[in-house]
C-alpha cells in the first residue's frame, strides 16, 4: 500500500493510542499473575496482537470487551513454540519467561526481526542455569529451563528489552537473583518495566541501574491494570502540530516514565509553544522554527520524527545516538539519510551524531523501508513539502500504530491511498 501526502494545514484534536510498550509488559506479567487480571485501554497494533497470541499459546484464557481484555492464567501450560512476529520487545522479553519452564521451547520471528541479533542473551541465561541456542546469533531461539535465579552479568548497551524480560521473570524464580548490568541504555524503558512490575505486586531493588537485587518466589496478584497513552505514537502527532499549525493530543501523562516523552524538549527547543492541560498536550507552531540539539541515546525511536522536525527548522539540528539505530526494523540512520536526501534535505552522519540541515522539502517519492517509524516520519515531511509526497510500503505503520493515518487526517493532513 502506498500513501500520497499533500501539503496540509494542521488543526485538530486526537487521542493518543495505547502504549504498546506498557501493553506488552502487562501481558507478560499477566501470564505470570496468580489470578485473572483485566487490562484496559487495549493496543491494537501488530506487536500487541503478537503478545496476546503468546498469552493464548501459554494457555491463558482471554475475554475481550470493547476497550479491555481479561487474562486468566490459572490454566497456564507449557507451549512448544511461541511466534513473536516482528516484535523485538516480545522476542527478547518472553525469552526469560519461557525459561521458567523445564521443557524445550522455541521462539520464532519473522520479517526484519530475523536479522536482529539475539546471541547476546545466551551467556547471561547460561549463567542463570538455562540452556539456550540460536541460529548463529539470530532467531529462532531454543530455551530449556528452569530459570532458578542466581547471579549474572549482562551488557546493557545491546538491549534493555532482554533486561526487561529478566526483571519480569526472576521474581518467579525459586532463588534470589543479582544482575550486574554494564553500560545500560534506554534507562527510561527499565523504569517502565519496574513501574509495571510494581503495579502487579512485585518488588525489585537496584543501585543506580547497575546492580539489580531480585527476591525469588514473589507473587504477582494484580486485579486490574490501565495502559497509559503512548508517547512514541503521540510524538508524530505533536510534531505535526509543531510544524503545521496546531494540534491537541489527549490521553497523555505528563509524568509518564516513557522515554519518548522527551520529544517535548526538542519541540520546545525548536521554538514551538507547548501547553500541558491535564491529560492533554497542545502544540502551536510559530512562523519560524529554530534548529535544536537533542540526545536520543535513551529514546532512539524518536530519531525519525525528530528528523522530520529538524527538516522544518532553520539551521543545522544535531541528534545524538546514531549507534542505537543499526539494529531496528531498518538501518534507520542510513534509511533516514537516503530518503530525506531524495526530497532535497542534506543529512550527514558524523560518529554518533546526525546533522540535519533544514530547508525546502521537495515533492517526490520515498520508501518506508518497511519500517513503521520511517513511514511516520515521511508523512510529517509531506506536510510542508512543495508538492505531493508518495510513500511506498506505507502499511508498515500497523506494527505499532494502525490508526496513524486516520489520526493524521483528523489533524488535517490530506492523504490518498493507492
Amino acid at each position: 500500500m502506498d500513501k500520497l501526502i499533500f501539503p496540509s494545514k494542521i488543526h485538530g484534536t486526537v487521542t493518543a493510542p495505547a502504549s504498546k510498550s506498557f501493553f506488552q509488559r502487562a501481558i507478560a506479567l499477566a501470564i505470570l499473575n496468580n489470578n485473572e487480571v483485566e487490562i484496559s485501554n487495549l493496543s491494537d497494533c501488530d506487536d500487541a496482537k503478537a503478545a496476546l497470541d503468546i498469552a493464548q499459546r501459554f494457555g491463558c484464557h482471554l475475554s475481550f470487551k470493547e476497550h479491555s481484555v481479561r487474562v486468566d492464567p490459572t490454566r497456564i501450560g507449557r507451549p512448544e513454540t511461541l511466534h513473536c512476529g516482528e516484535a523485538g520487545l516480545g522476542l527478547r522479553m518472553f525469552t526469560p519467561l519461557v525459561a521458567l519452564f523445564n521443557n524445550v521451547i522455541q521462539l520464532t520471528a519473522e520479517g526484519s526481526l530475523l536479522k536482529r541479533p539475539v546471541g547476546f542473551m545466551e551467556d547471561p541465561l547460561k549463567q542463570l542455569g538455562v540452556n539456550t541456542s540460536t541460529n548463529q546469533g539470530f532467531p529462532p531461539i531454543f530455551v530449556k529451563g528452569p530459570l532458578k535465579g542466581g547471579k549474572a552479568l549482562l551488557d546493557g548497551s545491546l538491549s534493555s528489552q532482554f533486561l526487561t524480560g529478566l526483571l519480569i521473570a526472576l521474581p518467579k524464580a525459586s532463588h534470589d537473583s543479582e544482575l550486574s548490568v554494564q553500560s545500560l541504555t534506554s534507562i527510561p524503558y527499565i523504569d517502565m518495566t519496574l513501574q509495571a512490575i510494581t503495579a502487579f505486586g512485585g518488588t525489585i531493588e537496584h543501585s543506580n541501574y547497575e546492580t539489580f537485587h531480585i527476591k525469588g518466589n514473589q507473587q504477582y496478584q494484580a486485579v486490574e491494570y490501565w495502559v497509559e497513552g503512548d508517547w512514541s505514537g503521540a510524538a508524530g502527532l505533536l510534531i505535526a502540530g509543531a510544524i503545521g499549525g496546531y494540534a491537541q493530543v489527549q490521553g497523555l501523562d505528563i509524568n509518564s516514565t516513557q522515554a519518548d516523552k522527551a520529544v517535548l524538549k526538542a519541540i520546545i527547543d525548536s521554538g514551538v509553544q507547548v501547553k500541558a492541560l491535564g491529560k492533554s498536550i497542545e502544540v502551536t507552531s510559530t512562523s519560524s522554527l529554530n534548529a535544536f540539539t537533542f540526545d536520543a541515546t535513551h529514546c532512539p525511536d524518536l530519531f525519525p520524527v525528530l528528523t522530520a522536525l529538524a527538516a522544518n527548522c532553520a539551521g543545522i539540528s544535531k541528534i545524538k545516538g546514531v549507534h542505537r539505530l543499526k539494529h531496528k526494523e531498518s538501518n534507520r540512520a542510513l534509511s533516514l539519510k537516503n530518503e530525506f536526501n531524495k526530497i532535497g534535505l542534506n543529512i550527514e552522519i558524523e560518529d554518533d551524531m546526525m546533522l540535519i540541515q533544514g530547508g525546502k522539502i521537495h515533492e517526490g517519492k520515498v520508501s518506508s523501508h518497511h519500517d513503521h517509524r520511517i513511514a511516520m516520519a515521511m508523512v510529517l515531511a509531506g506536510i510542508n513539502a512543495q508538492g505531493p509526497l508518495l510513500i511506498e510500503g506505507a502499511e508498515c505503520v500497523n506494527k505499532s500504530y494502525p490508526g496513524f493515518y486516520n489520526d493524521m487526517e483528523l489533524l488535517g493532513v490530506r492523504i490518498n491511498t493507492y
